[in-house]
């Protein structure tokens, strides 16, 4: 899969809640994590059992205005507002930071200003901040992955699966005298 991605939050404040979206970041195998005015540190994020902060790049951005993110990447807003595009229907940047809003709370206004896109999870109420991470990764696993089309009957028989990419050789240009 091309491209990289980042999880954040705005302003999260449940240590459980962050240790979920932490580990589910590391799981989907996410470049880094970021924190923007969190009421918490990232060491303090419990149930992250994969100890992802070994493994991969923690940013904390004390407000938004010290928020940075690398060039290129467009941020993804996951929030439940009226022009929100539905997930089934987003086609995922191959460079992106998804970040979600705190519990109870919501991006603030100047997140949702700066995302270049926001995003909804069709469900009939909101969910939890891990839960939703998870949905939109494994979202952006399935259309970015390379996993090919579903079968057409029930179950996995028939499926193809795609074979894995091989490198071709260097493309070498003639120079110039």
């Amino acid at each position: 899969m091309r491209g990289y991605f980042g999880v954040g939050v705005d302003g999260i404040s449940k240590p459980m809640n962050l240790g979920n979206l932490v580990r589910i970041a590391h799981a989907f195998d996410a470049s880094f994590f970021f924190s923007v005015a969190p009421r918490l540190k990232l060491s303090d994020a419990q149930s992250d059992t994969s100890r992802a902060q070994g493994a991969l790049p923690f940013y904390s951005f004390p407000s938004f205005e010290e928020m940075r993110l690398p060039t290129g990447c467009r941020l993804v807003g996951v929030e439940i507002t009226d022009d929100a595009v539905a997930l089934p229907r987003f086609r995922h940047p191959h460079r992106a930071a998804y970040v979600f809003g705190a519990e109870r709370f919501s991006l603030s206004p100047q997140m949702l200003g700066a995302c270049d896109f926001v995003v909804k999870i069709p469900t009939r109420f909101s969910i939890n901040v891990g839960m939703a991470g998870a949905i939109v990764l494994y979202d952006r696993m399935l259309s970015l992955g390379g996993h090919g089309q579903r079968p057409v009957k029930a179950g996995g028989e028939g499926a193809e699966v795609p074979p894995p990419h091989t490198w071709g050789a260097p493309l070498a240009r003639p120079r110039e005298s």
